[in-house]
């Protein structure tokens, strides 16, 4: 809470300063600590049927919401296609979540025919990235059952991002040679770099309170000159710095770190945390490079994967290993 708190209190200072529209911001840790709250809830009231209907819930909004579902715009460089995958991923983790906590061979059947049929339903939808996405949350998930502690998972989680969001910012400085840097725009399109220099661009001339939430849009020349401008950088961190400065791009960073600790923390089953962190690591780097967490229904499912892994159970049920340790607290274990 305190985490959040400052982020929000910290969006409200720089829009006060720059006459900034903070909304969005507000709405968007509204939507986390909602769905974290729900996750928290959900995951001790019911531990298996929660995180299915969760994944079911995002499978649903991925295809029925006009803003999420493939479409004319799903191709193009300001397209949906990262808030898609980011849902699907999210969906595949708690369906994944789901089969590591459930106690019957037929749950976890059921809980893992969920996530494989997420990840098919990706690939019929035509997200490219949402099947790589959830392929990736998979692959995390069964490697996860054949690990003891999660304390390298987890620093591995935070080395990803970290290196995907250095590498945004390097292609944003023109610090990553030509060949390499010509072969990422052209994934990434043209566009969203030139994007991205001009956050990095206001960012640099306004490092401590940034240019206000919101005001991106209106001070960027790649923003104005696109056919259907929509006023965001399409990088997470980079908008934060743009438009709060460097003490905004510093608590989003304690945000991702805050998760990576209450999981170290959790209670739950080491595959079920490390699934959760596999699904929000994929979220994270989807935002890096594009916009999604500019949907609502992105930032409260990751709320809600994050409550369901870190949920403390009424009753310390889980059986005893040899030495009087419980089965799941393993991280102190060699």
């Amino acid at each position: 809470m305190v985490v959040l708190g400052a982020c929000a209190a910290w969006s409200l200072i720089t829009a006060g300063a720059h006459e900034g529209r903070p909304e969005g911001v507000l709405l968007a840790i509204l939507a986390v600590a909602a769905g974290y709250a729900a996750g928290r809830i959900g995951g001790v009231l019911a531990p298996v049927g929660a995180p299915c209907a969760a994944a079911v819930a995002g499978l649903v909004l991925t295809v029925a919401v006009p803003h999420l579902a493939p479409g004319p715009r799903f191709a193009a460089p300001l397209g949906q296609a990262g808030a898609t995958a980011a849902l699907l991923a999210l969906s595949a983790g708690a369906a994944c979540c789901a089969g590591w906590t459930a106690g019957s061979a037929g749950a976890r059947t059921a809980s893992g025919a969920l996530a494989v049929g997420i990840t098919a339903a990706a690939a019929v939808v035509g997200s490219v990235a949402g099947f790589v996405a959830c392929a990736a949350v998979l692959l995390c998930s069964l490697a996860a059952g054949r690990l003891r502690g999660r304390g390298p998972g987890l620093v591995g989680a935070a080395v990803a991002v970290a290196s995907v969001t250095g590498l945004a910012w390097a292609l944003a400085w023109d610090a990553v040679p030509e060949g390499p840097a010509d072969a990422l725009a052209g994934q990434l399109t043209g566009h969203r770099v030139e994007l991205w220099r001009d956050a990095l661009r206001l960012a640099r001339d306004h490092p401590a309170l940034g240019v206000g939430p919101g005001r991106f849009g209106e001070l960027s020349a790649a923003a104005t000159g696109t056919p259907v401008p929509d006023g965001r950088p399409h990088s997470a961190p980079l908008q934060i710095a743009a438009e709060q400065g460097v003490v905004g791009v510093v608590l989003l960073a304690a945000g991702f770190c805050w998760v990576l600790y209450a999981l170290w923390r959790s209670p739950r089953p080491t595959p079920v945390v490390l699934t959760a962190a596999a699904a929000l690591t994929v979220l994270a780097a989807v935002a890096t490079l594009g916009n999604a967490l500019g949907f609502t229904a992105v930032s409260a499912g990751a709320g809600v994967l994050a409550g369901l892994a870190t949920a403390r159970p009424l009753a310390e049920e889980p059986a005893a290993a040899p030495g009087g340790v419980p089965a799941w607290d393993d991280r102190l274990t060699p």
